[in-house]
């Protein structure tokens, strides 16, 4: 063989992997350019399900078994990953809807796709209407011929109202009507999105895998399942169109965090559970949400729907005689919560909410201000020591 330049031996190695080679991690494959064996194999008609080793872009080996493994997390038969959380959301609404169409949200639906559905989709001639997630029989009566995708989201954004997901997807198959739910919250623990009751159950599942599929608050990526493969294929090729890729290592990172995704939850959602009963006890508190205790909006449903989980979020609304700035103060004194957006890593967080602009809607929540707990994965005597401290300052 003609010797080569070092760049080209460099380029062209004859070194590979023996065939075989196994471990537990997934290998990190990160390609743009794909190679294929030779013209015939270029040739090729592309899979069904438009899983087909091409171009990077639409996944290498290391995505492709992260998606196979979120849509059997899912009971899902099909699986497309997105840069995140929201462009799951996106990929979704642009996917199903068309001019003329409307789509339907719960009031307490997750802001960025409050904000998506008012500000962008009406460019498209797409209406937009929001619903009340606890009222099934007014859901109902909102339903119409234009209605082509409803949303679902269990449990609500910030508020935790637990939706009466039987009677809303009853009213949905009964028209023929598209939905998706936002399974973050869920995520693939709290109960079946495909199975919610005989019979019954969302058409799409979409999960912010920034939140417990990573658990590493290092990560931003999102999914969407299905189990029709008609829907996939429409969903694939939206997906094709807006050109969304993923950087293999943060693909890496959130295959690293799926063997303990049920440990974690479970761990956070227990000690989530306790710091909510002590938060609710206080006298400084007027109510307390949390789908899992008696009291919050929508606990009968989850009781009707989940398995058991319930997350790390909770949120308090504090009496009406403590204003917003001693409820910041009291965010502020805390020093073992973070102030910051997400959840579901490892350091718990607390967020003051101002809920004016994210609903439309009356709330079925007491006066007062609100703040938004997610418990990470700190000693929960620890936590509740915070908790008090910072009470005082109030």
């Amino acid at each position: 063989m003609t010797k080569r330049a070092i760049s080209t031996e460099q380029i062209h190695h004859s070194y590979r992997a023996p065939e075989g080679w196994n471990a537990i991690p997934v290998g990190v494959f990160k390609a743009s350019t794909v190679l294929f064996k030779n013209t015939s194999d270029l040739h090729q008609v592309r899979t069904p399900d438009g899983q087909t080793y091409r171009y990077g872009l639409h996944g290498t080996p290391t995505s492709y078994t992260l998606a196979a493994r979120l849509a059997t997390l899912e009971r899902a038969e099909h699986c497309l990953l997105t840069p995140s959380g929201l462009s799951a959301v996106t990929l979704v609404s642009l996917g199903i809807l068309r001019p003329g169409d409307e789509v339907l949200l719960p009031d307490n639906v997750y802001m960025q796709n409050r904000l998506l559905s008012k500000s962008m989709l009406p460019e498209f001639g797409i209406s937009h209407r929001f619903y009340d997630p606890l009222d099934a029989a007014g859901f109902a009566k909102l339903l119409s011929p234009k209605t082509k995708l409803v949303w679902l989201e269990a449990a609500g954004s910030i508020t935790l109202e637990f939706p009466d997901l039987v009677g809303l997807l009853q009213a949905c198959k009964a028209h023929g009507v598209i939905t998706a739910i936002d399974n973050t919250w869920g995520s693939g623990v709290a109960f079946n999105p495909f199975e919610i009751a005989p019979g019954l159950g969302a058409d799409i599942s979409i999960q912010a895998l920034t939140k417990y599929a990573s658990g590493g608050a290092d990560v931003l990526m999102g999914s969407v399942c299905t189990r029709d493969l008609a829907l996939h294929e429409k969903l694939n090729r939206m997906h094709e169109h807006l050109g969304y890729g993923l950087g293999q290592n943060d693909v890496e990172l959130v295959l690293r965090g799926l063997p303990s995704l049920l440990l974690r939850y479970r761990a956070q959602d227990a000690t989530t559970r306790a710091l909510a009963a002590w938060m609710q006890a206080r006298p400084e508190v007027a109510q307390l949400l949390h789908p899992a205790f008696a009291g919050s909006p929508g606990h009968e449903y989850w009781q009707q729907t989940s398995s058991g989980g319930a997350a790390c979020l909770f949120s308090v609304v504090f009496k009406p005689e403590y204003s917003a700035a001693q409820v910041d103060a009291f965010v502020d004194a805390l020093e073992l919560f973070g102030i910051g957006y997400s959840w579901a890593g490892p350091m718990s967080l607390a967020l003051p909410c101002e809920l004016g602009r994210s609903r439309s809607l009356s709330l079925p929540i007491a006066q007062g201000c609100v703040v938004r707990f997610a418990i990470g994965l700190e000693d929960q005597v620890d936590l509740i020591a915070d908790l008090e401290q910072a009470l005082a300052h109030l």
